[in-house]
């Protein structure tokens, strides 16, 4: 029984891991800014390549299911490094954000409009 599922839910993992990078890459191109760019990337990256590889852990050999979890592993732990020393550096280059509404709370004015800081409740009293 289970035999003959497995070849259609690694099918299916396959299509929604090729589909959650597809919206990544539309994600990638309509974005504003280089922060929910990467936001999108990274994500994508991350969800898609864990649902393909859960389709080939389906095929239920040892070796294969080894590859992929040590593969799965490695994007879990570099993939959020990665996105965080882009963004740091964007950040430091003074990379200023386009999203609208966007509000830059380190009061280095990177926000579209330059307003830097949002007031706190203790200033507003």
């Amino acid at each position: 029984m289970i035999e003959a599922i497995a070849p259609w839910l690694a099918d299916a993992l396959v299509i929604l891991g090729v589909g959650i990078m597809t919206i990544g890459v539309y994600g990638v191109i309509r974005m504003p800014d280089l922060y929910t760019r990467l936001h999108a990337a990274s994500k994508s990256v991350v969800l898609g390549v864990c649902s393909i590889a859960l389709a080939s852990i389906v095929t239920g050999e040892a070796a294969i299911i080894a590859r992929v979890l040590l593969i799965a592993v490695l994007l879990l732990l570099t993939t959020p490094v990665a996105a965080h020393a882009i963004a740091r550096g964007a950040y430091l280059e003074r990379e200023r954000m386009e999203t609208p509404g966007a509000v830059d709370e380190s009061g280095r004015g990177l926000d579209r409009d330059g307003g830097g800081r949002v007031p706190s409740a203790r200033s507003a009293r």
